[in-house]
C-alpha cells in the first residue's frame, strides 16, 4: 500500500505541473481539438512517468546502524523494534485517501442514476441518424455517450441546440468525461485535477460551438440563444450539456481571432518542465555506498546490502540477529567508551560471509566485540545473490554502541 500511495503522489505531482502549464499557456489558444488531445495524452504520460527511474546516484544506505543502549541494566533495541514503537502515518493516510475516493464514487453514481432515470422517461427516436431521447420536462439538453437528450420545446424551436449536442456525440466527448471521472476517484485530493476537468468541459463546449457555426448557424443568433439558455438546472457528471456556466468565455472564444500556428511550438516547453520534475522528484535508485577511510585521500566503494537477500528474513532481521550476539564490554562501560564502529565483510558467490574487518573503529574493546558478533552470525547466515554479479560483494555494516 505504501508503494501505491507513493505512486499516486508522484503521478499527482507530474499532473499538477502539466495542468499548471496547460492552464497558463494552452487554454488561451483556439486549437480546441489539439488542446483536448494533448490534455488527454499528457495526463496518460503523467500516469506512466512514475514507473521509470531516470537517475542513479551514490548514496549511503546500509542495514541501518545497529545500536546498543545500556543503562542500569543491559538492554538492546534494534532499528526494526524502534520503528514499530513509533507512530506510523501510513494507516490514517490510507483511510483518508479511500474515504475521499468513496465520496467521489458515490457522487458519480448518484448523478449517473438520476441521468439514467431521466433518459428512461423520454421518448426514444432517431433524428438525422442520431439516437435521440425527447422529454417533456424543462431539463436542459445534454449528450450522454451517443444519445442526445433534449426537451421537445427546444427541439421544435431551436434546432441549433440539437446540432450542438450532436457535435458532442460526434467528437466522443463522453469518453473524455469518463476518463476524468475515473481519474478524479484517485486524485480527488489534487485541486488542479478538478480545475482541469472544468477546463476540459469548457473545451468541449468550444469545440461544439465551433461545429455549430461551421454547420451554418448564424453566429449572432446562436450567441443570443446561449444567453437565453444561460440559467438552468444541474449538469450531470458524465454528460455534456448545451448550457454552461462560463458563457462569457464561450462567446469571447467565438469572437476571438484564430491563434497563429506558430504558437503550437510553445507547447514543447512542457517537456523540459516534466523532465526536470522527473530528475528532481523521482526517488533516486540506490547504487553504491561510499565510506571514507581514516586516510583522507582514499575512497572505497562498496556494494550495498540491498543486493543480497538473507535466507532467514530481511536486513532488519539480520540486524536484530547480530544485535543478539553483542555484549557491551564491561571495561568499556566502566570507561564510558561509546561510538559507532563501521565494519565491512565480503559475501562470496555462494553467500558465505568472510573477511570481516573494522573500517572505522572507536576503541579496541568495541571494535573486537563488533567483529566477534558478526563472525558468530557468519556461521549461521547465508546470502542469496539477487543481482547476478559473479564478483565477491563487500558490504558495509555500522554498529553503534551507546550508553544510556
Amino acid at each position: 500500500m505504501t508503494d501505491f500511495l507513493a505512486y499516486i503522489l508522484r503521478s499527482g505531482l507530474y499532473m499538477a505541473i502539466f495542468y499548471a502549464f496547460f492552464l497558463l499557456v494552452m487554454r488561451k489558444t483556439t486549437f480546441f481539438r489539439l488542446n483536448r488531445m494533448l490534455l488527454l495524452a499528457g495526463t496518460l504520460v503523467c500516469l506512466v512517468l512514475p514507473i521509470f527511474r531516470v537517475r542513479t546516484e551514490a548514496i549511503s544506505i546500509g542495514s541501518g546502524p545497529l545500536s546498543m543502549f545500556f543503562g542500569g541494566q543491559a538492554s538492546a533495541k534494534t532499528a526494526t523494534e524502534a520503528a514499530t514503537e513509533s507512530f506510523s502515518w501510513t494507516l490514517p493516510i490510507t483511510l483518508i485517501f479511500f474515504a475521499g475516493m468513496a465520496v467521489v464514487i458515490v457522487c458519480t453514481v448518484i448523478s449517473s442514476i438520476r441521468m439514467v432515470k431521466l433518459i428512461k422517461k423520454g421518448n426514444l427516436t432517431f433524428i438525422d441518424g442520431q439516437r435521440t431521447v425527447v422529454t417533456n420536462s424543462s431539463q436542459p439538453s445534454f449528450c450522454f455517450g451517443k444519445t442526445i437528450v433534449i426537451a421537445k420545446e427546444d427541439l421544435d424551436s431551436n434546432m441549433a441546440i440539437f446540432v450542438h449536442e450532436k457535435m458532442h456525440a460526434k467528437n466522443l466527448h463522453f469518453l473524455d468525461l469518463l476518463f476524468f471521472s475515473i481519474l478524479m476517484m484517485f486524485y480527488w485530493w489534487n485541486p488542479l485535477v478538478w480545475l482541469t476537468r472544468g477546463e476540459l468541459c469548457l473545451m468541449h463546449e468550444y469545440e461544439a460551438d465551433e461545429g455549430v457555426l461551421d454547420y451554418g448557424v448564424e453566429a449572432r443568433e446562436y450567441q443570443l440563444l446561449l444567453v437565453r439558455k444561460a440559467v438552468g438546472d444541474e449538469r450531470f457528471v458524465l454528460a455534456s450539456g448545451f448550457q454552461h456556466s462560463k458563457l462569457k468565455n464561450r462567446i469571447a472564444m467565438m469572437l476571438k481571432e484564430k491563434s497563429p500556428g506558430r504558437l503550437r511550438w510553445s507547447y514543447l516547453a512542457v517537456l523540459p518542465l516534466l523532465s526536470l520534475a522527473m530528475y528532481a522528484c523521482n526517488p533516486a535508485k540506490a547504487h553504491a555506498a561510499v565510506i571514507e577511510k581514516e586516510s583522507q585521500d582514499e575512497l572505497v566503494t562498496f556494494a550495498l546490502v540491498e543486493k543480497a537477500k538473507y535466507h532467514r528474513g530481511s536486513i532488519s532481521e539480520f540486524s536484530a540477529f547480530v544485535n543478539d550476539q553483542l555484549n557491551y564490554p564491561e571495561a568499556a562501560k566502566d570507561a564510558n567508551i561509546q561510538g559507532k564502529v563501521v565494519t565491512t565483510f565480503d559475501v562470496s558467490t555462494d553467500g558465505v560471509i568472510s573477511n570481516i574487518k573494522v573500517l572505522r573503529g572507536v576503541d579496541p574493546l568495541l571494535d573486537e566485540e563488533a567483529t566477534r558478533a558478526i563472525a558468530d552470525c557468519a556461521e549461521r547466515w547465508r546470502f542469496n545473490r539477487t543481482d547476478g554479479s559473479p564478483l565477491t560483494m563487500r558490504c558495509v555494516f555500522p554498529i553503534v554502541f551507546q550508553l544510556k
